[in-house]
């Protein structure tokens, strides 16, 4: 028997909208400092996002430059596979930051890229090789291209 039994004060518990959003985003994320395997996921994404974009936008100088045929059509191309990419880099740091997770500069030994990052307080570096985030990268632009073909065959069906 607890010494509130009995005490009828304690029969309707109040709670704050405020205090209830504290409590249940204090169960969701873990106060620990060690990042979970989908915070190292969304962690190699804000890296990866701003290469595809330089990536792009290489891409796009090079293709103005050229005299391709269908080069009004390969820029939009890029120009809309920028736009998800963007869209999806924002929605990752947004992410981060309302974790509580930072980013920071990078520096490349032997082929291997790091990234230093702060987690709930929690100092670690996070590396990727080359090669991985080139294969990583490759299947980024495949799924981004396959989506905008499957809209545009969705489009063509329905007219």
């Amino acid at each position: 028997m607890s010494k509130l039994d009995g005490n009828e004060r304690w029969k309707s518990k109040m709670l704050l909208t405020e205090h209830q959003e504290q409590y249940e985003n204090r169960n969701k994320h873990p106060q620990t400092g060690r990042v979970t395997t989908e915070e190292l996921t969304m962690i190699r994404d804000a890296i990866m996002f701003p290469y595809m974009l330089t990536m792009c936008e290489k891409s796009l100088q090079d293709l103005r430059i050229s005299t391709h045929l269908f080069k009004q059509i390969h820029e939009q191309f890029i120009q809309i596979i920028m736009k998800d990419i963007s869209r999806d880099l924002s929605n990752t740091n947004r992410e981060l930051r309302q974790r509580n997770i930072k980013i920071f500069s990078d520096e490349t030994h032997d082929g291997i890229i790091y990234h230093r990052y702060i987690c709930r307080g929690y100092e670690d570096r996070f590396g990727i090789v080359r090669e991985v985030l080139r294969s990583e990268i490759s299947v980024r632009f495949t799924k981004y291209s396959m989506r905008i073909l499957s809209q545009l065959k969705r489009e063509e069906q329905s007219i």
